[in-house]
């Protein structure tokens, strides 16, 4: 997501990410009727607590910081290097009269202060750069001591990526495959700077990662979608097959 033109090993450019917040939200939290948001919120709700101090890398467009925010009472700040991403945040924030840090910055070249958050989240980034690695470093640069790096990527293994290959496999060209298993992300983590590493599947059954209209007529991809939307809104119990996220936890050290 960071850096452009391939520079940082990333899959993606600023065009793609600027193309896609020109198209206009709805100026209010979001909501937990789309069972993808629902999944995001519950990981958060379970790990921020009341005046911690926040950071979400890739907050474009804003939804989840301002749900954090007005929600959960987090002294909240975003990163993007999407300048209409950005414009995007500050729209919703200012419609919802919260107080939100933004910087429109790379997460390679930025002002932030290192070593200060309780939280710091990413909810799709690290899968789009081939050194996920790096990615991951700069999530603990920002840390405090014993805070918590929260890390979500889409689960394009086994069903997921399947239907993704076989409804938009372009799309899967933007996301590193390879880290795409709870082996693969706990590798990405320095374990001798952390107290602790989780990585695990995660969430109710989800349409939203897959580009169902690609492959169907708009009819027939909406009924399909909001068909298993409402079917994770009904699952009782997480189904680690059917999990659409994969979570990277990690505890930072409280010596470091």
């Amino acid at each position: 997501m960071y850096g452009e033109n391939g520079e940082n090993g990333n899959k993606t450019e600023i065009k793609h990410w600027d193309a896609a917040w020109e198209i206009p939200i709805k100026q209010r939290l979001p909501s937990r009727l789309n069972v993808g948001v629902n999944n995001i919120l519950r990981l958060i709700k379970k790990n921020v607590l009341p005046g911690c101090r926040y950071l979400e890398i890739g907050c474009a467009p804003g939804k989840l910081l301002a749900w954090v925010a007005s929600v959960l009472k987090a002294d909240v700040s975003g990163i993007d290097y999407s300048e209409k991403g950005i414009a995007q945040c500050r729209f919703l924030f200012d419609t919802l009269g919260l107080k939100v840090n933004l910087y429109n910055e790379d997460l390679f070249n930025h002002h932030i202060n290192k070593g200060y958050y309780d939280v710091v989240t990413s909810f799709g980034v690290i899968e789009h750069f081939n050194d996920a690695r790096l990615v991951v470093k700069k999530h603990l640069d920002f840390v405090r001591p014993g805070g918590l790096a929260l890390i979500t990527i889409p689960n394009y293994s086994r069903i997921y990526g399947t239907m993704q290959r076989w409804c938009d496999a372009p799309n899967l060209l933007l996301h590193n495959l390879e880290i795409m298993n709870p082996a693969a992300l706990t590798a990405l983590v320095d374990s001798m700077k952390v107290e602790s590493i989780r990585a695990y599947p995660f969430g109710m059954v989800s349409p939203w990662i897959i580009s169902f209209e690609k492959r169907f007529p708009r009819y027939i991809a909406s009924m399909a979608s909001y068909g298993i939307n409402f079917l994770g809104l009904i699952q009782p119990l997480t189904i680690k097959s059917l999990a659409p996220l994969l979570v990277l936890e990690i505890r930072k050290g409280s010596s470091v």
